[in-house]
């Protein structure tokens, strides 16, 4: 395994516990009473405000990731991915986390549809 497929692979990993980790920590109870619990319970009311863009910048490391994997030749999308994890971060906080379910789904469904569409392309990797 050369240097590049294991650089993507991480890369995966990474991108997919860090986006797991975050949406368990966004969407149960289990970070709040871990921080009560420790005596931090004046941060709970910022969490958010951390926990929503990790989410994002772990999908977008999973997007990017998924790229990487495909092989495909063009100019890479990471300023598209940069763009796009700022502008769901920056619309969920603008919206005060009122659709903040809707909208993180709506991110993973959109990196999930971006893997399938990936997997359709022809691999040019081996050209």
């Amino acid at each position: 395994m050369n240097k590049e497929t294991k650089r993507e692979k991480n890369m995966l990993r990474a991108g997919i516990v860090g986006s797991l980790i975050a949406a368990i920590c966004c969407f149960t109870p289990l970070l709040v009473l871990g921080v009560i619990g420790v005596g931090l319970g004046g941060l709970v009311g910022g969490l958010d405000y951390v926990l929503f863009p990790m989410l994002f910048g772990s999908l977008g490391l999973l997007a990017q990731a998924l790229y990487l994997n495909a092989g495909q030749p063009g100019p890479s999308p990471k300023w598209v991915i940069v763009a796009l994890v700022i502008l769901f971060s920056a619309v969920l906080i603008w919206l005060q986390f009122r659709f903040a379910l809707r909208i993180s789904i709506g991110a993973a469904a959109m990196v999930g549809l971006y893997g399938l569409y990936l997997k359709r392309l022809p691999n040019t990797s081996s050209l």
